[in-house]
C-alpha cells in the first residue's frame, strides 16, 4: 500500500511536469517503455536494483540511453527517481500515471470480451456505442473468449454489461419456468 501511495505521488509530480512542457502523453509512453524494459531485463534490473553501483552510475546511464530520445524533463524525473532509490516502483508509477492521464483527458478503458475476434469495423462500432454510454472516450481492449457463444461483455471498473448468448439463454429460461409456475398456479 505504501508502495502505492509513493508512486502515485511520484505520478502526480511527473504529470504536473509534463502538463507544464505541453508532453504528457510522451512521457506516459516512455515511462511504460523504461518500466518494461527494466522488468524484462533481469541483468539491467539487477544494475538499478544493486546497492553497490552509486546512483551517480545508474543516472549517467539513464541520461546516456534516453539521449536524444526523451526529452530533459522527463530524464530529469528518472534521475529524481534513482536519486531517490524508488526505480524499483517504476512500473507502479506507470500505472499510476496512466490513471492520472484518464483521469485528465476524461477518458475510460473497458475490456470487451467477446466469442470470436471482432475486425476493425465492429469494434469502431462497439467503442462508439459505449462512448456513447459513458459520455466520455472509451479506451476499448479487446479480448476472446470462446465460452461466451455469441454476444459481448463489457467491464469498466465495477461496471459490467452482459449482453452475451449465455446470459440471454439464462434470462430466457427464468423467465419460461416464471410462465410456467404462473400458469400451473392459476389452474389451481
Amino acid at each position: 500500500m505504501r508502495d502505492r501511495t509513493v508512486a502515485r505521488n511520484y505520478a502526480e509530480a511527473l504529470l504536473e511536469l509534463a502538463q507544464r512542457d505541453g508532453i504528457l502523453v510522451p512521457c506516459g509512453d516512455l515511462l511504460v517503455t523504461v518500466a518494461g524494459v527494466l522488468a524484462a531485463d533481469p541483468k539491467l534490473q539487477g544494475v538499478f536494483m544493486s546497492p553497490r553501483i552509486a546512483k551517480g552510475v545508474k543516472q549517467d546511464l539513464i541520461r546516456r540511453a534516453l539521449a536524444g530520445v526523451a526529452p530533459e524533463p522527463f530524464v530529469r524525473f528518472l534521475e529524481a527517481v534513482v536519486r531517490r532509490g524508488r526505480q524499483g516502483i517504476l512500473g507502479e508509477i506507470a500505472e499510476e500515471y496512466a490513471g492520472l492521464l484518464d483521469l485528465h483527458f476524461d477518458r475510460v478503458h473497458a475490456v470487451v470480451s467477446t466469442a470470436r475476434p471482432p475486425d476493425e469495423a465492429l469494434q469502431r462500432v462497439i467503442t462508439e456505442r459505449l462512448e456513447l454510454v459513458f459520455r466520455k472516450e472509451v479506451r476499448a481492449h479487446f479480448r476472446t473468449d470462446p465460452a461466451l457463444l455469441g454476444g459481448v461483455v463489457v467491464r469498466s471498473g465495477d461496471r459490467v454489461f452482459d449482453g452475451s448468448l449465455r446470459r440471454r439463454l439464462k434470462v430466457l429460461r427464468h423467465h419460461m419456468l416464471q410462465a410456467r409456475l404462473g400458469v400451473g398456479e392459476s389452474a389451481q
